[in-house]
């Protein structure tokens, strides 16, 4: 009976110190443009937010689980103060934002893994 009651308690302890909500988004930031994953909660999907006033696009280059051999590149041509988010896919790895500059290098972050 002792072993029982040690075993539930120690389940609700892991139970109470493990979350069990959406992911927790992690954000990347490089220059004005911040990509974020998870978006919304899912996994599988990146957004790229242009906070940069400069005419130039962001982007956010990634990875997915489903394929972490193959860099893909998320784009925002959109302009100032947008955003444009993934199609779902597999869980998204690895990510990183870059401030696209026109005859110049891009101010990248560094890589992020949610």
């Amino acid at each position: 009976m002792r072993r029982v009651k040690a075993i539930a308690g120690i389940a609700l302890i892991i139970g109470i110190g493990v979350p069990t909500s959406t992911a927790m988004a992690l954000d990347a930031k490089g220059g004005g443009v911040t990509a974020t994953s998870p978006w919304n909660g899912d996994s599988g999907l990146i957004s790229v937010y242009d906070g940069s006033d400069d005419g130039d696009p962001g982007k956010a280059e990634y990875y997915r689980q489903a394929s972490p051999g193959e860099l893909r590149t998320l784009w925002n041509h959109s302009g100032f103060k947008t955003r444009v988010i993934s199609g779902d896919g597999s869980k998204v790895i690895k990510f990183k934002a870059c401030d696209d500059n026109d005859w110049d290098s891009d101010d990248c972050s560094g890589w992020k893994a949610p």
